[in-house]
């Protein structure tokens, strides 16, 4: 069956204005989107939004047939800000590297990669190649350090007077606000997300006076803008030659020759260069991404909510572009991803789930989805835990729509971008049984694989499981899962011996009931036919055909009884995975020796 993507889709809508942006403003280029990430730290799920949103919308370009580009800049030339808590092979000696680029500082204890920034690059890259994420790589430290930006850095130093006036109106603002906010009494809040600088947003008179108020509102200069010292403004911030760091201050340049001169704060070292050919600096952050816009021909790149509010980096990039010759890209705000009961993740500190984290126990299609489904201003959190279950649920309820043609047009196109890319279909588990199904499995048998494929292989009888390929990678999926997420008290362990105690103390009701199951188990021995057994039971004792159909209280409370009854017998809970499930991975022997038959 052919997939067909629809304007309902945000994907759609996003290609739509980027390709008119690309047509109005420089037709017959390669369309360009971008990412950008600093491997400061473990790059987490909320990073891999940075990620997958321009591959979406990248994807759906070249699906078009339209030359189109996605590229990954690291910025891996930006200073090491602080030492993260709690990162294994990682301790407090790590300041002494504070200021340092990524790329200068070593790796943690025990890593097999050369520097702090390969170190936390190679998850990510690892977790690209799993969801078919294809992009052209570009290493800042490589681009400085080689010269690549030289034009550029010479004319920012050249217009340093023009882009401090730029910076100084939000400096103002910023201040302005601040003081109205103490006079009113009134907390400062973060601002709106801004537009995303596109002709073809179609945004009415009202958003557009709101986005243009939005920007010019407080939230300013957290990020480094290349303050105004005593000897001036200058957007450019050398590494000290001595110590590495880049505690320094400018303290003069001279336009005609190009030479730079510079204070160390930190080892005391005084140096003046020539930018004709140092490559040891980089230009501060809120002109060093307007600049790579222009050198890059970016035309659409996303960014999150702290780079998008007022007076950041991305709002104060519309008026920094011009100055090297291009607009600011087609560029929505992307909302927070969390983990279910953490807060906003931060990749300065350790011990938050990555991608990879993620694909142990996702197939890669489904975490795909999981940002596919949502339109990129939709926060959502990413769970570990039994709610697992449910999106694998989810998942597979999507799929047997879209074979049957039942699936809402939004949700097609979601399930296209997860399972292919212009490239091709994305790998899939060829059989995809149950997650649920097959996690309680690999739970009662405590891990066991060869004794849990033969139970899912009696699941269905009449179309067993030919190899344990066929359950991959969903199997292995789920028995990561259940071993690895799963607490131990939430474990399920099946009783050795009967419990003499309950069977001695049961009714003739609830003795029949157990007798019924156990007489019933062979011949109904596969999952269908246990779950109409189980349900039957109280049935039978009721004088209820098992067929029928009945919507009856008294009925749905004997059967939460029986249930309650065989699992305490089972597995000395009140639950426990579904009760035809576990049937099934204790054994019919088993299951009429601790029920007393």
């Amino acid at each position: 069956m052919t997939e067909e993507v629809t304007p309902l889709d945000w994907v759609t809508r996003l290609a739509d204005d980027v390709i008119a942006e690309a047509q109005e403003r420089h037709p017959g280029e390669t369309i360009v989107c971008a990412s950008g990430i600093s491997p400061s730290g473990p790059i987490h799920l909320g990073n891999f939004r940075e990620l997958i949103t321009p591959h979406l919308v990248a994807d759906e370009i070249k699906r078009r047939g339209i030359d189109c580009e996605h590229i990954l800049s690291w910025d891996d030339f930006d200073r090491f800000r602080r030492v993260p808590k709690n990162l294994a092979g990682v301790d407090d000696s790590w300041e002494q590297y504070i200021g340092m680029p990524l790329t200068s500082v070593p790796a943690p204890a025990g890593s097999a990669h050369a520097s702090w920034a390969d170190h936390f690059k190679a998850p990510l890259l690892e977790a690209m190649v799993a969801t078919g994420i294809e992009v052209r790589q570009i290493s800042q430290t490589e681009q400085y350090r080689a010269g690549v930006y030289r034009d550029q850095v010479l004319l920012a130093m050249r217009e340093r007077f023009a882009i401090d006036k730029v910076l100084d109106q939000y400096r103002t603002l910023e201040a302005v606000e601040a003081a109205r906010q103490k006079s009113t009494g009134k907390g400062k809040g973060r601002g709106g997300g801004g537009g995303g600088g596109s002709k073809a947003a179609k945004l009415t008179e009202e958003q557009a006076a709101a986005a243009t108020e939005a920007e010019r509102g407080s939230g300013a200069a957290s990020e480094d803008d290349g303050s105004e010292g005593k000897a001036g403004y200058y957007p450019f911030k050398p590494f000290c030659s001595s110590c590495g760091t880049d505690f320094t201050t400018v303290t003069a340049y001279d336009d005609d020759s190009h030479e730079l001169t510079y204070d160390c704060t930190k080892c005391g070292h005084t140096e003046t260069v020539d930018l004709d050919t140092f490559t040891n600096g980089k230009l501060v952050w809120k002109v060093d991404w307007p600049m790579r816009w222009g050198h890059e021909h970016v035309m659409f790149e996303p960014s999150g909510v702290d780079h998008q509010s007022p007076g950041s980096s991305f709002v104060v990039g519309k008026d920094l572009a011009p100055i090297f010759g291009w607009e600011r890209p087609v560029g929505p705000m992307y909302a927070f991803v969390g983990i279910a009961g953490m807060a906003k993740m931060s990749s300065s500190k350790g011990g938050v789930p990555i991608p990879t984290d993620a694909l142990e126990v996702m197939e890669a299609p489904v975490l795909r989805w999981l940002y596919a489904r949502r339109r990129p201003n939709q926060s959502f959190d990413v769970a570990f835990g039994p709610e697992l279950q449910r999106l694998y649920d989810e998942w597979d309820a999507l799929g047997r729509k879209v074979a049957d043609g039942s699936a809402q047009a939004g949700d097609l196109a979601a399930h296209l971008r997860a399972t292919s890319t212009a490239a091709g279909p994305l790998p899939s588990t060829p059989r995809p049984m149950s997650f649920r199904t097959i996690a309680s499995v690999i739970d009662v048998t405590q891990g066991d694989e060869e004794q849990a494929v033969r139970i899912l292989s009696e699941l269905e009888p009449d179309n067993p499981v030919a190899s344990t390929d066929d359950l991959r990678p969903r199997l292995d999926c789920a028995e990561r899962w259940m071993l690895g997420y799963v607490p131990a008290e939430d474990r399920t362990i099946v009783r050795t011996e009967p419990d003499a105690e309950l069977l001695g103390s049961l009714d003739e009701q609830q003795q029949e009931s157990l007798r019924l199951l156990a007489e019933g188990l062979d011949g109904h021995w596969s999952l269908d036919g246990l779950t109409h057994l189980v349900y039957g039971v109280p049935k039978i004792q009721r004088g209820i055909d098992p067929e029928a159909k009945v919507k009856d209280p008294e009925l749905s409370a004997a059967q939460r009884a029986f249930f309650v009854l065989v699992y305490r017998l089972l597995v000395s809970k009140d639950t426990g995975p579904r009760l035809p499930t576990l049937l099934l991975a204790v054994g019919a022997d088993r299951v009429r020796s601790l029920v007393g038959h």
